[in-house]
């Protein structure tokens, strides 16, 4: 097999721009704290958008907070060619996780405008608002309104401090009353492609610095609520207690359980946030609201996981006399990468010489909700043990610049009309 030069793109400007995004809401030496929809956030996104506008693009920020670059095509009526991901941040989060996605983009276009190429379509270079759903417990926030597809109360969320995301949304400089006025034109988004790091361990473990995505895990996220009756630490029996946090603590052990019976599959559980009221030493809890984030890529198999935490629940409620609420903030099926976008990705990383492993994504992305209105594709970079949501989430810059040359070449190749920008489902 022949090998091409792998670096076509500005490695050293990718990766610095990498450095410089990362000091807005730098925590410690190589954290990053940008939730979405604050200032930093802002600011992130304020400088994201001068680099699209230094490398071709004009520039807008939608109703919804998400960043759009475009870079005029030969024939702006097909079907857009959408690259992107975010830059909102977890609170404790690293440096990689979304922004890779934004600026390898960035550079995809800036490489274009410099070699003087001029794709079929137009491209657009897409940083989304709240990817992570950490800051209103319900992620996606900017894709989902970019592609008609926010529920009912999205705007009454509250973060920790009492801030609707209505609140948040009007401070970063959007208007949520533009919302009723705005409509998805369907079909206008040909292909959506994104540049990630893997958040996981597979590709380190096979020793390959990129990796081509076969498909996301269908999150399923609740907000679970447990009701007893507070009293006296010291003074009620054991016998008469109804303490909500000993149900959540079973609970919180039954699914972990029930997942690790899961041997050999792709099925995680997670319990990640909880409050406990009255939040006293010398008072039983009487209420206790925590979340579960339970992930497969086999729909099936989750249903069934989730009915039987469902009973779970119930048999631990009624053995302490507890009441409980339930909440689904997120639930969607698996979703498979395009056969024929997955081809591109493979013969133009085997001209680099590279064998990119194929693997799922156990995270979802922005791409999750693409996928239902357009075809999409995700290539993955390697990162050190699998570490991410971490300040010590890292990636070299030698793998990062092969992961943004296989996007650039990727992009190039579509954009030169080896799609005729209909989904292949049609």
């Amino acid at each position: 097999m022949s090998v091409e030069p792998r670096e076509t793109i500005n490695a050293e400007r990718l990766n610095r721009h990498i450095e410089e995004l990362a000091q807005i809401g730098r925590i410690g030496e190589t954290g990053v704290c940008r939730l979405a929809l604050s200032k930093k956030d802002r600011a992130g996104v304020e400088q994201v958008r001068n680099w699209m506008e230094e490398a071709g693009m004009r520039t807008r920020i939608d109703p919804f907070g998400n960043l759009i670059g475009e870079f005029r095509g030969r024939n702006p009526e097909l079907p857009v060619l959408m690259l992107g991901s975010h830059v909102d941040s977890q609170p404790y989060g690293g440096r990689y996780d979304g922004a890779l996605g934004v600026l390898g983009a960035i550079e995809t276009v800036q490489t274009m405008k410099e070699k003087q190429f001029t794709p079929d379509m137009n491209i657009e270079v897409v940083a989304f608002c709240d990817e992570e759903g950490c800051r209103f417990n319900k992620g996606l926030f900017g894709v989902r309104g970019m592609t008609g597809k926010l529920e009912e109360g999205e705007l009454d969320r509250k973060d920790k401090n009492g801030v609707t995301r209505r609140e948040a949304l009007l401070e970063f400089g959007c208007d949520p009353a533009a919302f009723d006025r705005y409509t998805f034109e369907a079909g206008r988004i040909g292909a959506f492609l994104e540049l990630h790091i893997e958040q996981g361990p597979v590709l380190e473990s096979l020793d390959a610095p990129v990796g081509i995505v076969s498909g996301i895990s269908g999150p399923l996220w609740w907000t679970v609520e447990l009701n007893g009756f507070a009293g006296h630490a010291g003074s009620v029996p054991m016998p008469m207690r109804r303490d909500a946090l000993v149900g959540a603590a079973k609970v919180i052990v039954a699914l972990d359980e029930l997942v690790r019976l899961q041997e050999g599959t792709s099925t995680v559980g997670t319990v990640g946030s909880l409050t406990v009221f009255p939040d006293s030493r010398n008072i039983i809890p009487e209420k206790v609201t925590f979340t579960v984030d339970l992930r497969d890529i086999v729909l099936s198999r989750r249903n069934e996981l989730e009915l039987q935490l469902l009973d779970t629940i119930q048999d631990i409620c009624d053995e302490h006399t507890l009441q409980y609420l339930i909440r689904e903030d997120t639930n969607s099926e698996p979703r498979y990468c395009a056969d024929w976008m997955k081809d591109i990705v493979r013969k133009e990383a085997a001209a680099m010489g590279l064998a990119a492993p194929e693997l799922m994504s156990g995270p979802f992305h922005d791409s999750l909700t693409m996928s239902y209105v357009c075809d999409y594709s995700m290539i993955f970079v390697r990162c050190k043990e699998g570490i991410s949501h971490n300040p010590k989430e890292y990636s070299s810059p030698e793998d990062i610049t092969l992961g943004a040359e296989l996007l650039y070449r990727t992009a190039h190749r579509i954009a030169s009309g080896a799609t005729n920008g209909r989904r292949s489902d049609e």
